[in-house]
């Protein structure tokens, strides 16, 4: 490592990496700081028995030829040599119920979308329309997401004041729709009472444009963005904790790594949790009002996953995601379980191959988990880089979660078990300590509509070099955290500076194909 660098950029999650890039791409001098053996946050995967399963990104939205995340990744040069699996065109998640055989499919494309469900809503045909119509509008107030200059939400206060649920619920009044329209919540942890309209069209849309898998898992966007960074001259380090940052009048110096590596800086960007974060730095630093408001965010809510190894040729690779529940009128209550209805709802889904054939050779299946059910082992800490066991009771506790999942499974894909070859599980301290979040938080902070400008957090903080970027800021999800990498990194350059370059960058690109 060098003895100092113009921006200093702690955890490498996506929003992270995107920062990184941005910066160095401007002929700053950067540096990553990794605690884990991977780089990549939710982009990490793991092996079991020589199958590859992804952490948390599970599929991707907005990769098609001119849509958002496809121009993102355009202009930070990855797109060329990444892998991407379109998922089924007429149905990339399907909907579906206990004691109901209907399959509800959510189709890509929006004229896609609203004939495939007004063919089994025929009655409801102008409120699927308008549903479509609602979330492009929606969409339309957030510059960002649509590359453009612009603050965002100016026009629009209903979208932050109004619930998912009740949108759905003015819009029609058919809960069968209703619940299909919802069906995919698990991608936000909607909750009925707090959960925006906003984030809920901010999830779908991009899905329901494009879906994709990432081929052989997710780390393959972190490997390029990692050596896109070196290319410009920038520099990434694993297995360097950050446990300390200095402050001295009112500035960011330092940060000391668990190995006692001291690295100075100009600038400090922080992509792990601002609440992690406030403690590290110090809270003393910061007014108490603000500090305060940091550790009173409420978190999401946390997941418990499945990942079952198949036996060769015994499950077909199914190219689109189930989202279930046991019933149609908690759609919104999946985590309000008890211990005697969980799981109430679950989302499946398979990892696809480069050479991808008829058959599956894995799937993951994720639901609720509250983190006060694993709290009792919550002093204790296991990561590939720092090994330890938690002991007996956790793994019959495993044990005996996995064993009422598969048999909730059973009832949906009733010959699951014989074509088992094994199962692994991740639990909310999994999540926790791979990818730092607050009580293994799924989705960063909740968004309240009862108090719509708490959760939104400026990249700025009250230390002038001291930045925050990822989920935590605006939305989670990969097109959700690039967005908060450019947002972190026009605070320091300039928003409009910095999309003008992207916008510059892809009107250049597209005439030497002309040309070409």
């Amino acid at each position: 490592m060098k003895d100092h660098y113009d921006i200093v950029i702690i955890g490498s999650g996506m929003a992270g990496l995107v920062a990184a890039n941005i910066m160095a791409r401007e002929g700053k001098s950067v540096c990553i700081l990794e605690k884990n053996n991977q780089y990549g946050g939710n982009l990490q995967t793991f092996v079991r028995e020589r199958t590859i399963f992804d952490t948390g990104v599970h599929y991707l939205g907005g990769l098609s030829k001119g849509q958002n995340l496809y121009r993102y990744f355009d202009y930070l040069d990855i797109l060329d040599e990444l892998h991407f699996k379109q998922l089924n065109k007429d149905g990339f998640d399907i909907i579906t119920f206990d004691d109901d055989e209907t399959e509800y499919p959510h189709a890509q494309g929006y004229d896609n979308f609203a004939k495939s469900l007004s063919e089994q809503f025929p009655e409801e045909e102008d409120a699927i329309r308008s549903y479509c119509k609602k979330l492009r509008e929606i969409c339309d107030e957030f510059p960002l997401y649509n590359l453009e200059v612009g603050k965002p939400y100016q026009n629009n206060a209903e979208i932050f004041q109004q619930t998912a649920k009740a949108y759905l619920e003015s819009l029609t009044g058919n809960k069968k729709l209703q619940s299909v329209l919802a069906g995919s919540n698990l991608l936000y942890a909607g909750d009925p009472e707090k959960t925006p309209v906003y984030v809920h069209a901010l999830s779908c849309n991009s899905y329901i444009e494009s879906a994709y898998r990432c081929a052989d898992g997710g780390s393959q966007i972190t490997k390029l963005l990692i050596r896109r960074l070196k290319e410009n001259g920038g520099e990434a380090y694993k297995h360097q904790e950050v446990v300390d940052f200095t402050c001295i009048d009112k500035k960011i110096i330092s940060v000391t790594t668990k190995k006692d590596d001291v690295i100075k800086g100009d600038v400090f960007i922080s992509n792990i949790e601002p609440k992690n974060t406030l403690k590290m730095v110090g809270e003393e630093h910061f007014r108490k009002s603000y500090n305060s408001r940091i550790q009173d965010l409420e978190s999401t809510i946390s997941a418990f996953s499945i990942h079952v190894v198949l036996k060769p040729k015994t499950f077909p690779y199914l190219n689109k995601n189930y989202y279930h529940f046991k019933d149609p009128s908690r759609v919104w209550q999946g985590h309000e379980y008890t211990q005697e209805s969980w799981p109430e709802t679950y989302m499946v889904s398979m990892g696809v191959r480069k050479n991808q054939d008829e058959w599956g050779d894995q799937l993951t299946a994720i639901t609720y988990m509250h983190y006060n059910e694993v709290s009792q082992w919550q002093d204790t800490f296991n990561t590939v880089a720092n090994k330890n066991n938690r002991g007996q009771t956790y793994e019959q506790f495993k044990e005996e979660k996995t064993e009422i999942f598969l048999k909730e499974l059973e009832k949906k894909f009733p010959n699951i078990r014989e074509c088992i070859q094994s199962v692994y599980t991740s639990t909310p301290l999994s999540y926790r300590d791979y990818i730092g979040c607050n009580r293994g938080s799924m989705y960063g902070y909740v968004k309240d509509v009862n108090n719509p400008l708490l959760s939104f957090i400026s990249p700025r903080t009250k230390i002038p070099n001291l930045y925050f970027t990822g989920q935590s800021l605006n939305m989670h999800g990969i097109l959700g955290v690039t967005i908060s990498g450019v947002v972190t990194c026009s605070e320091i350059l300039g928003g409009e500076y910095l999309v003008n370059k992207i916008l510059d960058k892809e009107t250049i690109k597209n005439q030497n194909k002309q040309v070409s």
